[in-house]
């Protein structure tokens, strides 16, 4: 850990100023103008056109046999085994005289299958010079098409051009061709000119023309008047608009949320006597869904049912979004069983939505009988499916579930995508598993995807909570090396990892450099500053950082006033506290448990007993919070049978969907009150929750030469806690014949400071060294390390040994075991009966040991 202190600027290498770089000239762009000329000078139009690279097919693919007469599947397998610079000629050759054009069309529209626009064009250029096969209109209008498919607009002019000079004369065919291809493309202000220009050739439009043009504008965003204009245009030139009209003006009531109008084209629809389909439903199904109109869609749907139209699958979901969106759940059940009763079978969109709206509601049990539900149908889950998944778990606080997910993915061959990945990876995070965090990083690594930011934020937050500051450092520089940009919430997360082991000179390193690139800090970078500078002890330097906040603009929020008296309190100042306490109140803030616990601590710390009596009893009747509640009564004492602590073990559950930042600052806040209000055994017993849950992973280890405690993390009073616990487990370890290890250590600093004098001024290191030293003054913090405090073998056997000059030492045990108490030896007059047990004697070294001499 000393290179996190020595090379920390060293190691965050020049990051690049997050400013858009200046485009090179390739990626220049410029807005093209069309140009509708005179029939003189023909359809010279520019266009933006896909770049196609020169290929011309794949030799491999023959026609497959049958389809088409021998003749033709040969010249399509020939002229597709054709090398790029091979004889057309030479192909056609054997064929003059024996295809007809009707044959060649059939050519063409296989190659326009294939996306095999170039080979088209050859074909189309030879033709164009030979007499025996010169194409006619109809092969024109393909060409045209085929070109207009592939965005080739430019080539679809000059082709449509060159019908002039070719002396093939343009109809309604050709001119629907080109507005086709313009309108496929969304220009489709050349399509409205292009049909003006066939009206002024005297060129009556079909249906399908005025269809293509309605089509274009309709997807272009031509104005719902304007789209009106051409349906009454249509009609008033005797052309009856057909289904294929209707729904397309439907589609654009859908997409413009055009209620009144779908129901006016709908009425116009029937009238005219032309039966809509279950396109026309699913289109008005869309159009009254997105504007929250649900009964409207449940009386089509119940409709089409009635009707023999079996709606669309998408019909139904378009329903179930509505209600998942209204969080109506009963009623989206309801739709999900109507579409199985009707036989239609849900798919995995179906299952998607109605997964999330139980996972938004927290009914998880409901989530996974859905998914067993799916699975048991055959309805294979797509990525999208896992993806809601892995967000519903991990915003519920599942995160092995979340892991056993990506699994499962695998099992089913799902392919993960990007937000699949950044999804298992946020979990992580909070929940503090950085293995799984990194074999997910390596994972995506291995299958050439470059993590998002997004992506190394989550394990830069799972290293941090598992207080690994070096590898969230490493996987922070590594950013940079693969072109993934730290954001200012990947700097904010590096900052929250080193302020829980207050490593503040770590942190205010990581500001330095947000400022020399422009990044500019925002209320969780300075949140996270204030941690880091209570947990160091420099408490000044928290009120000054909490000033600052309104110098750069930032409003306080609940995070940072509970942190701001979580200064005051760890500074022993009550007034102070108290006045804080009420400040966030008067906000309108409901205090959390955690603001409760720290004002308890501080009581108790200056024997302000009625106080304390009267807080807890505010707690234990709080409307708001049965979290307060129940914590309120455990801190009393009520709960501690084990048929009571189940409601315990149920508040610590609910509180898991926070993730382990939020665990590690709640069960300190607890420790830290239980402690202070001499509450030793039950101390133990939550912190005993706490490490089931996964948090303080660094907590208790223990090989053949060292046995450690690493309270780093930890508030002083879960420190004590900790330590009892350690030593208590190390007597009971040697009673049972265990071999004494080389070294007994606590740490209580990480980082740069371990090695500095500082050390002893972080509280818990103050802490835990009064508490060691009242055991043994072999305790002491090594000149190698001030990070830790440290025991040797020969000093263990003394102090643990029965018969060393007739001193013994006895520790007493604070594991909770059923119906015992501990509670302290004092009492005081005038103290309220149900705070009794909060006196000691305070002057008394028997903090969790009792010392006695033979």
């Amino acid at each position: 850990m000393t290179k996190l202190a020595l090379s920390f600027h060293q190691i965050l290498p020049p990051i690049l100023t997050p400013t858009s770089p200046s485009p090179s000239p390739s990626h220049l762009h410029f807005p093209v103008k069309h140009h509708i000329p005179s029939p003189r000078r023909g359809l010279a139009v520019v266009a933006k056109a896909k770049s196609r690279e020169l290929i011309l097919g794949n030799p491999s693919v023959t026609v497959e046999k049958g389809k088409y007469s021998y003749d033709v599947e040969t010249l399509i397998n020939k002229l597709s085994s054709l090398p790029p610079r091979g004889s057309i000629a030479r192909c056609l050759d054997t064929f003059k005289n024996k295809l007809s054009l009707s044959d060649f069309s059939l050519v063409f529209k296989e190659f326009a299958q294939r996306g095999d626009w170039q080979r088209s064009l050859r074909l189309f250029k030879y033709m164009q010079r030979q007499i025996w096969c010169k194409p006619n209109e109809h092969i024109y209008s393909i060409m045209i098409g085929i070109l207009g498919r592939e965005g080739l607009l430019d080539k679809s002019a000059d082709i449509f051009d060159e019908m002039v000079a070719h002396s093939v004369p343009r109809t309604v065919l050709s001119y629907t061709a080109i507005i086709n291809a313009y309108g496929r493309n969304g220009q489709y202000e050349v399509a409205l000119e292009l049909l003006d220009r066939m009206k002024k050739d005297r060129i009556v439009p079909n249906i399908l023309t005025y269809n293509t043009v309605i089509n274009s504008c309709a997807r272009g965003g031509y104005s719902w008047e304007g789209l009106l204009s051409l349906f009454g245009e249509m009609r008033h030139e005797g052309i009856q608009p057909d289904l294929v009209t209707y729904n397309t003006l439907l589609s654009a009531c859908s997409s413009r949320g055009l209620g009144d109008e779908a129901e006016m084209v709908f009425r116009t629809m029937n009238e005219s006597g032309v039966l809509p389909d279950i396109t026309t439903y699913s289109y008005l199904v869309e159009t009254f869904g997105k504007l929250g109109k649900l009964e409207k869609v449940s009386e089509l749907l119940q409709e089409m049912e009635a009707g023999g139209n079996l709606p669309e699958i998408m019909s139904y979901n378009v329903l179930l979004e509505a209600y998942a969106e209204a969080g109506k759940i009963k009623e989206a059940m309801g739709v999900f069983r109507q579409m199985q009763a009707a036989g239609s079978m849900p798919n995995a969109g179906t299952y998607s939505i109605l997964l999330n709206l139980f996972g938004k509601h927290g009914m998880y049990d409901e989530v996974r009988e859905l998914f067993l539900e799916m699975k048991i149908s055959n309805t294979e889950p797509d990525a999208d499916t896992y993806n809601i998944l892995i967000d519903v778990f991990g915003e519920g606080g599942y995160f092995k579930e979340v892991v056993t997910l990506s699994h499962d993915m695998i099992e089913e061959n799902v392919e993960p995508n990007m937000e699949t990945y950044e999804g298992l990876i946020y979990a992580c995070g909070k929940g503090g598993l950085h293995e799984d965090a990194k074999r997910i990083l390596h994972h995506m690594s291995e299958k050439g995807l470059v993590p998002s930011a997004k992506a190394y934020t989550g394990v830069i937050e799972a290293y941090g909570q598992a207080a690994l500051y070096e590898e969230a450092l490493v996987a922070f520089n590594t950013m940079n090396e693969v072109g993934s940009t730290p954001t200012i919430e990947t700097y904010n997360a590096l900052i929250h990892s080193f302020a829980k082991g207050g490593l503040y000179k770590e942190t205010e390193a990581i500001l330095s450099r947000m400022g020399e690139l422009g990044i500019p800090r925002n209320r969780d970078s300075l949140n996270g500053v204030i941690e880091a500078y209570r947990q160091g002890g420099q408490f000044e330097d928290a009120i000054k950082a909490y000033v600052d906040m309104e110098k750069v603009r930032c409003d306080p929020d609940e995070y940072t006033l509970e942190a701001v008296l979580s200064v005051y309190c760890f500074a022993g100042l009550v007034d102070e506290s108290e006045e804080q306490f009420q400040q966030i109140k008067e906000l309108g803030i409901q205090p959390s448990v955690m603001c409760y616990c720290m004002m308890l601590a501080v009581y108790a710390k200056t024997e302000r007993w009625e106080k304390a009596d009267e807080l807890l009893n505010e707690m234990h009747t709080n409307r708001f919070s049965n979290i307060h509640q129940v914590i309120g009564q455990m801190i009393k004492g009520d709960l501690d049978d084990s048929s009571n602590w189940q409601m315990v073990e149920y508040a610590f559950d609910k509180l898991n969907s926070e993730g382990c930042g939020f665990g590690i600052r709640f069960y300190n806040s607890i420790l830290e009150a239980l402690w202070c209000l001499g509450q030793k055994e039950r101390a133990a017993r939550v912190l005993g929750e706490a490490t089931n849950r996964g948090l303080y992973p660094e907590l208790f280890r223990k090989n053949k030469l060292i046995w450690s405690v690493d309270v780093h993390r930890m508030w002083p009073g879960g420190a004590c806690t900790a330590i009892s616990v350690w030593l208590n487990n190390m007597q009971e370890l040697l009673s049972n014949g265990e071999e004494f290890p080389q070294l007994a250590t606590t740490v209580v600093v990480r980082g740069h400071m371990e090695r500095s004098s500082i050390t002893r001024d972080f509280p818990v290191a103050k802490a835990a060294y009064s508490l060691l030293k009242d055991v043994s003054s072999s305790f002491c913090f090594p000149g190698w390390n001030k990070g830790r405090i440290v025991c040797q073998k020969t000093q263990l056997k003394r102090i643990f040994s029965q018969d060393s000059d007739n001193e013994s030492i006895i520790i007493g045990s604070i594991v909770y075991t059923p119906n015992r108490h501990y509670f302290p030896l004092g009492s005081a007059e005038n103290t309220p009966s149900s705070l009794q047990f909060f006196y000691e004697e305070r002057l008394c070294l028997m903090l969790f040991l009792r010392v006695g001499r033979k």
